[in-house]
Order: structure tokens, then sequence, then C-alpha cells
């Protein structure tokens, strides 16, 4: 891969893969929620929750020739590409979400063997179980896959629930990078109306996920476990301020598991920089920094960045903090050296 003087190395951690075919799995478990495809006209498929309309998706969301052409108009060296959050199957009898895994997780390990300079896997797991979770972690290493994506919950867990923290241990110890990604589920019944689950509930879920994280003491005990969050931390970056007057005003109500000011661990974990807006893009990599900041994008998903990396490239940056937004933060996160893909 050869770069021209005037192009960044980029790489893109937020970007969604599934595969072309489903099993029919309530059909076969009996019970659920199950996504199945409906190939209903070329290049284009329904995703169908229960035998309802979900969402429609095009050929790049499971074709990688069809990605990686995408990749090469935007001047997207590298995707890392994880299943679309619906696929998560928490909800299920472990032992089934652990059969949904090791099939999404297998797809993206084929995605990433076949091309391993321009894609990184992250695996899915079936974290209501905590020993089968970390079974399936130690196989996602063993494929090949840089890292796990989890939900900002797990079902009626925030991620400080004890019974995660065996498996945040392993990833750390396994060297496996971690990506929260917000979930819309607890959000769909009080406000279904003008797409308010993504708009308002996906961004307080990620304000969820790491106070969670932060008050539960996990980056505390777990100073090694390289975690990023989804669109540039939701609602976290503009309430901190909030969040640690709570913490000085109540210790008796926040500070119960983790002594700690929570601005202690800014710094700590990575934010992705889709926030479409550039002042905003600029008070996130103020808060963490250039170098906890990355590219992600949500491709190929409308909530995502239409023209990959053209928030960064066109904002007030110098060259060598772009560089660091689009390619070395995320290489950094993966703990990967930019020689592989060179």
């Amino acid at each position: 891969m050869q770069l021209s003087e005037n192009r960044f190395f980029t790489v893109d951690i937020h970007t969604h893969i599934i595969p072309s075919d489903l099993p029919q799995w309530k059909k076969k478990f009996g019970y659920g929620e199950f996504i199945t495809l409906e190939h209903h006209k070329p290049c284009c498929a329904n995703m169908m929750m229960d035998g309802e309309f979900f969402r429609e998706i095009e050929s790049n969301c499971w074709d990688p020739e069809a990605r990686l052409k995408d990749c090469g108009h935007h001047h997207v060296d590298v995707q890392v590409i994880s299943t679309i959050p619906v696929m998560f199957s928490y909800w299920a009898e472990p032992k089934h979400t652990l059969e949904i895994s090791k099939y999404l997780n297998d797809h993206i390990a084929e995605v990433c063997n076949l091309f391993p300079k321009r894609f990184v896997g992250l695996g899915t797991l079936p974290m209501q179980h905590t020993e089968m979770a970390i079974k399936e972690l130690r196989r996602c290493k063993e494929i090949g896959l840089k890292g796990i994506q989890i939900g900002s919950h797990i079902n009626d867990w925030n991620l400080n629930e004890p019974a995660l923290f065996p498996i945040f241990e392993a990833m750390q110890e396994l060297d496996m990078a971690l990506f929260v990604h917000p979930w819309w589920w607890s959000a769909k019944t009080k406000m279904p109306k003008y797409w308010l689950p993504w708009l308002v509930g996906m961004p307080a879920e990620t304000s969820l996920a790491i106070c969670s994280m932060i008050f539960g003491g996990i980056f505390e005990r777990l100073p090694k476990l390289r975690v990023a969050f989804a669109h540039g931390g939701g609602a976290f970056p503009a309430t901190i301020g909030r969040i640690e007057h709570g913490w000085q005003a109540r210790p008796d109500l926040v500070a119960v598991d983790n002594i700690h000011n929570p601005k202690k661990y800014l710094g700590q974990f990575w934010l992705d920089s889709l926030v479409h807006d550039p002042k905003m893009l600029e008070i996130v990599v103020d808060l963490v920094g250039a170098n906890r900041v990355t590219l992600g994008t949500d491709y190929p998903f409308p909530l995502g960045e239409d023209n990959p990396g053209e928030l960064i490239k066109t904002s007030k940056f110098d060259h060598r903090t772009k560089e660091i937004l689009l390619g070395d933060s995320a290489l950094e996160w993966l703990n990967m050296d930019k020689k592989f893909f060179i």
C-alpha cells in the first residue's frame, strides 16, 4: 500500500458487517426476535426482526469487495469490522447467543483472512454468561480477531456488573481491544417517535456505559484494558462537568465503588470521531487528547459520516494531529503496527 505525500493512512474503527445469509434461528430455537435477511432485489436485503421489517441494507453490508470499492473511493486504508448491534442477542438463552456469536465471528474472521491488510475484526460474545463469554473470547483470539464489540448494557446489567468484570479482565490478559457500542432497546418504548432512540437514547447510553465503567472501578482495576466508545462518547463529553460535580457533591451516592475523580480517567479510554460537528470534534480532542480520538464512521449506515474522515481532514488541526486522529490512535488502540498494513 503506497501513500502519496498528501494522503493520510486511515483506519476506520467503527464499521458494521453481517453475513449475506443467516440461519433461521427462530425456527431452530423455537422463540425470539432473531434477525433474518430477505434478499428482495439485486444488491439489497431487508433485515427482518421476528418477521417484521427492521432495516434495508445494501451489499456493502455483507460483500467485502463492495466495501473495498467504497474504501478506495473514500481513501480508507483499513476498516475495523464488527457485527450490527441488533445481532448481539444478549436476551436469548446463553447457549443460543453463543451459537450465533460463533457464526458471526467465523464470518468476520473469514473476511479478515481474505483481505488481511484491509480488514481487522472484532468479535461478539454471549456477555450474559461469564464462562461462555470468556471461552468464546479465547477462541476469537485464536482465529485472529483483534478485539470485541459489546453493547452499552447487557440486558438489565450496566457495565459495572460484577459478572462482567472477569470478561474485561480476560480481555486485558489476552490483549484484546474493546469497542462499546450504544444500544437502543431501553429507549424504544419511552421515545418511539422521531427516531429518538437513535438521536437521544444512544448518546445517553454511551455516557451510561462510560460512567458505569468509571464509577464501577473498571478503569482503575484494569489500567491496561484498551476501551473505545462509539459516537464521540455520546453525551459524556458535554456532561463531564456535571458528572464531576456529582462526584464532589454526593460522594455517598457516586463514589461508593471508586473514590477517584472521574476526570482522572480522561485519556485512559478512546472515543471515535463520529460527532458530525467540527466544534464538537475540537471539544472531544481537547477533553481526552488527540491520541485518544480515532476515526469512526458507522459505515455503511445513514447516521454515519457520509465521506469517511472528512470532518477530521477539513478541521483546523495541524497535519500531525490529523495523522494521529485518522490512523495512529486506532493502531495504538488495536496494538498493531502500521508496517503490517503498508
